[in-house]
């Protein structure tokens, strides 16, 4: 044989000439190798088909905590026939004496036609040689018994009843020179380190790109001086939607487009002036009959302005920058551009100096930060900014303009009713959208499909 051989691979071959069949475990005692020495070896020599690997699987019982007790005070059937040896006893004395375990024992011993009931007596009617079960009690003990020293109809026996026995399974592996490699002289071969052998494949823990993109949002939002605004992911109807003078009957607050929790209500909406004043905007606007139990349905929240708007309408900040990062959820059907559940960042600018242009600069100083340089901005509709416009970015891969961020000023309808005096810049998007950028996918989905292969290798900076 000219293979070159390890000094470890040499030292279990040597313990196998000896001992033909032995575990790992057997090997690490005679070879005096540790045990992470024993196991690369046994890897090393399988793979050069040096030795034979084979796994078998042995079986062990303990007893259980009903099988305890029976060890300390014998089996409940036994307890019962010994207090009838002495002649018939009555039934209510038993259950005093016998306590929890009288049940089954009288169960277990009229099965096997060992006692009589006579009025409120039982006694005696046949004695048996052996009590099935004892036998495998006291072998067993405290400790862990292989199969092959027990009685299996015994065991059956225990089995089908409740915590007696507890089944133990230890797989096992044997070691021993393949057929080919039994006439192997160790001194006869040459020592040396496989430099072709392959290395374990470690995978290093990391975030998801998916997450790395939101932490990286958020730095660069803080880092431009806003503050984080949380809110709950539920949210009434009332901030959701007629805060930001979304009629009650528009398309959008239907089922098919939105999640509501079903059968609850929000009993504490806004405060009595809010409603007022919101349910005025949307009458003489609108022009119709607002009712508010609608604004008391309770949605999973369609988009994070539900945050800032409640926000802002509680604190009324004369100057302020704020944004709210967090899951949105729309009743949509899931494409490789569209999720149900997606996650949103949203952010305000109130001062009264505030102009479509700072918010545009904004734009520009977010989208240079986050890598993205070629933008632009086309005028659109948006149900509660006026004017409104939407963000553009060229993507390089497709070769064509994409619509990302959607933004503008809060309309009076929207800010006068709860409040606000002083203009709101605003906008939002899907992370997604971006992440998606960054990382060259055109499928959103694949953010969610666990694909290991991708997730392991995907360069963390893009």
């Amino acid at each position: 044989m000219s293979q070159v051989l390890h000094e470890i691979e040499k030292k279990i071959i040597s313990s196998l000439k000896i001992n033909e069949n032995q575990t790992p475990e057997q090997l690490e005692e005679s070879t005096k190798l540790s045990s992470d020495q024993i196991r690369r070896g046994i890897e090393w020599l399988r793979l050069k088909e040096i030795i034979n690997v084979n796994e078998t699987q042995k079986i062990f019982y303990r007893l259980g905590k009903n099988g305890l007790e029976s060890l300390e005070n014998g089996l409940p059937e036994k307890r019962l026939l010994q207090l009838l040896f002495d002649g018939p006893r009555n039934i209510t004395d038993l259950q005093k004496e016998l306590g929890p375990v009288f049940g089954p024992s009288i169960g277990l011993a009229r099965k096997n036609n060992w006692i009589e009931t006579n009025n409120n007596e039982i006694s005696l009617k046949n004695k048996p040689d052996k009590i099935p079960g004892e036998k495998t009690i006291e072998i067993i003990q405290k400790e862990k018994t292989s199969i092959d020293v027990l009685d299996k109809t015994e065991i059956e026996y225990l089995q089908k009843r409740p915590d007696f026995l507890e089944e133990e399974i230890e797989k096992i592996k044997e070691i021993s020179l393949s057929e080919s490699s039994k006439n192997i002289q160790v001194s006869e071969l040459p020592v040396g380190i496989d430099v072709e052998a392959k290395v374990p494949q470690t995978f290093m823990g990391r975030t998801h790109p998916l997450k790395d993109t939101i932490d990286e949002i958020r730095e660069i939002f803080v880092t431009l001086g806003f503050s984080e605004i949380i809110g709950n992911m539920t949210q009434s109807s009332f901030w959701n939607f007629d805060a930001l003078f979304t009629p009650q009957d528009h398309p959008a607050r239907e089922m098919q487009d939105t999640f509501y929790l079903d059968g609850i209500l929000s009993k504490k909406i806004a405060t009595p002036e809010q409603i007022k004043k919101v349910s005025a905007s949307h009458k003489n606007n609108w022009k119709y009959s607002w009712d508010i139990r609608e604004s008391q349905k309770m949605v999973l929240r369609t988009h994070t302005t539900c945050v800032t708007i409640k926000h802002l309408a509680e604190t009324k900040p004369d100057e302020a920058r704020f944004f709210s990062l967090g899951r949105v959820f729309r009743n949509e059907k899931v494409s490789y551009k569209h999720l149900v559940e997606f996650n949103q960042i949203e952010g305000v600018v109130i001062g009264k100096d505030a102009t479509l242009r700072n918010l545009m600069g904004i734009q520009r100083e977010f989208y240079k930060r986050i890598g993205i340089t070629k933008i632009k901005f086309w005028p659109t509709f948006f149900p509660y900014t006026e004017p409104s416009l939407q963000t553009m970015v060229y993507n390089d891969r497709l070769g064509k303009w994409v619509e990302l961020f959607g933004m503008g000023i809060f309309r009076p309808e929207v800010t006068k009713p709860l409040g606000i005096t002083k203009p709101v810049l605003a906008w939002g998007g899907g992370i997604e959208r971006i992440a998606m950028l960054k990382y060259g996918l055109d499928d959103v989905r694949e953010f969610y499909n666990n694909n290991l292969d991708w997730l392991r290798n995907v360069p963390k900076c893009q």
